[in-house]
C-alpha cells in the first residue's frame, strides 16, 4: 500500500491539473447554463419570510435592505433593538411590507428559540435564514493576555450561526427554504492577526458544507465567501457595552459603506434567490486555492514577502492592554458603568485591516 501511495502521490497532481485543464471549456459552459436558468427563474420573494441576524450594521443591514427591494417579509435581529427602528423604517421604503424587530442575542439558544418561534406565530412560515452576525480581530495571538475573548469570538462567529440553523430548520424543511452563511476567505486563506477569527470560520463552513449533505438539498444553503478590506483610519472606536451576560468588543463601530459592501450584499441576495451553493466576493481569490494545494510554499512565501514591510502592528483589542486615553466614562455609585454610556477608547496606529460584518 505504501507503494501504491506513493505513485499515487507523484502521479495525482500533475494529471489532475491536465483534466482539469480539459474539462474547463465544458464547466463553464455548463455553469454558465445553469446561471442563465437559475436567472430566469430566480425565487420570488415576495411574502417570503426572511430572518436576519446581526442585522443592525455592516452587512446584515445592506443584506435586510437588499430583500427589501424584493417586498420579502423580515424578520431583523441583534442585539442593539435602537439600531433596528431605523433600519426597520429604511426597509419599509424600500418595498417591504412587513418589518419585525427583535432583540436577541445569537450566541443564547434559549434567545434563537424565542425569534424563531415568535416568527412563525406571527407569520407561520420561514423561507430563509440569513446567518451574518460576526466579529473580526486583528492583534498577534501571542499578545492575546485577556484570554476571555477566545471564547467570545468562537461563540459568535460559530455558535451564533448553528443555534438559529438548528432552530430554525424543521420549519426551513417545511418551506424548502434556504440558510445563508456569512463566512470569509480566511476560512481557508490564513492571515496574520487573524488566527482566531480564521478558526472559527474555518470551523463555520465545514459545517455547513457537511449540513448540505446531511438536508440532500431539502434545504438550501449558500455560503458567502468575502475577501478584506484595507481602509485608512483617522482614529479607531472601541464600544464597551455593560449590562448584557456577554461583552462584545467590537472594532466594526467604524461604519463601512459604500460600493463594496453593497455590492457584496446585492450578490449575496441574488445567489441565494437562484439557489447558488456558493457566492465569492471578489472570485479570484479561488487561485490561491489552488496554489495552497499544488504549491503551498510559494503561497507561503508570497505573503512572507508582501507582508514583511507591514511591520509588526496591532489593534489592542483582546491584548489586556491599557487603551483609555479620554477621561473616565460615567458610573454608578457601585462603580459600574452607566447603561448606554459607551466607552470609547483611541487606537493606534492609524491603518488598520477592517472587516466588514
Amino acid at each position: 500500500m505504501d507503494i501504491f501511495d506513493s505513485v499515487l502521490n507523484f502521479v495525482m497532481p500533475p494529471l489532475s491539473l491536465v483534466m482539469l485543464a480539459f474539462a474547463w471549456p465544458t464547466l463553464t459552459f455548463i455553469n454558465t447554463c445553469e446561471w442563465l436558468y437559475s436567472t430566469y427563474f430566480c425565487e420570488d420573494m415576495e411574502h417570503k419570510v426572511v430572518i436576519i441576524t446581526g442585522a443592525s450594521s455592516g452587512i446584515g443591514e445592506q443584506i435586510a435592505y437588499e430583500y427589501a427591494k424584493r417586498k420579502a417579509t423580515l424578520v431583523l435581529v441583534a442585539r442593539r433593538e435602537t439600531r433596528l427602528h431605523g433600519i426597520s423604517e429604511n426597509c419599509r421604503l424600500l418595498g417591504s411590507r412587513n418589518v419585525l424587530i427583535i432583540a436577541a442575542d445569537v450566541v443564547k439558544e434559549d434567545d434563537c428559540r424565542r425569534f424563531v418561534n415568535e416568527t412563525i406565530n406571527i407569520y407561520g412560515r420561514v423561507d430563509h435564514l440569513v446567518n451574518t452576525a460576526s466579529l473580526g480581530h486583528t492583534f498577534y495571538f501571542e499578545e492575546a493576555a485577556d484570554t476571555s475573548v477566545f471564547p467570545i469570538l468562537m461563540d459568535i462567529n460559530f455558535w451564533g450561526n448553528v443555534y438559529p440553523t438548528y432552530v430554525a430548520l424543521p420549519y426551513l424543511r417545511q418551506t424548502q427554504g434556504r440558510i445563508v452563511v456569512n463566512a470569509s476567505v480566511e476560512n481557508w486563506l490564513p492571515l496574520p492577526k487573524m488566527s482566531l477569527y480564521s478558526a472559527a470560520k474555518s470551523a463555520l463552513t465545514n459545517f455547513y458544507e457537511t449540513l448540505r449533505f446531511e438536508l440532500r438539498d431539502e434545504v438550501g444553503i449558500t455560503v458567502a465567501t468575502h475577501g478584506w478590506i484595507g481602509t485608512e483610519l483617522t482614529r479607531g472606536k472601541l464600544m464597551l457595552e455593560e449590562g448584557a451576560d456577554m461583552q462584545w468588543k467590537e472594532e466594526r463601530e467604524v461604519h463601512v459603506t459604500g460600493g463594496k459592501i453593497e455590492e457584496f450584499a446585492k450578490m449575496i441576495v441574488a445567489g441565494a434567490c437562484r439557489g447558488e451553493a456558493h457566492v465569492k466576493y471578489p472570485s479570484w481569490y479561488d487561485i490561491f486555492f489552488m496554489y495552497r494545494v499544488f504549491a503551498p510554499n510559494v503561497l507561503y512565501w508570497t505573503f512572507r514577502f508582501l507582508l514583511s514591510n507591514e511591520g509588526r502592528r496591532t489593534s489592542l483589542i483582546g491584548t489586556g492592554r491599557a487603551l483609555l486615553e479620554s477621561p473616565s466614562p460615567p458610573r454608578d455609585g457601585s462603580g459600574r458603568l452607566i447603561a448606554g454610556s459607551p466607552v470609547t477608547f483611541s487606537q493606534s496606529p492609524p491603518r488598520q485591516q477592517l472587516k466588514f460584518e
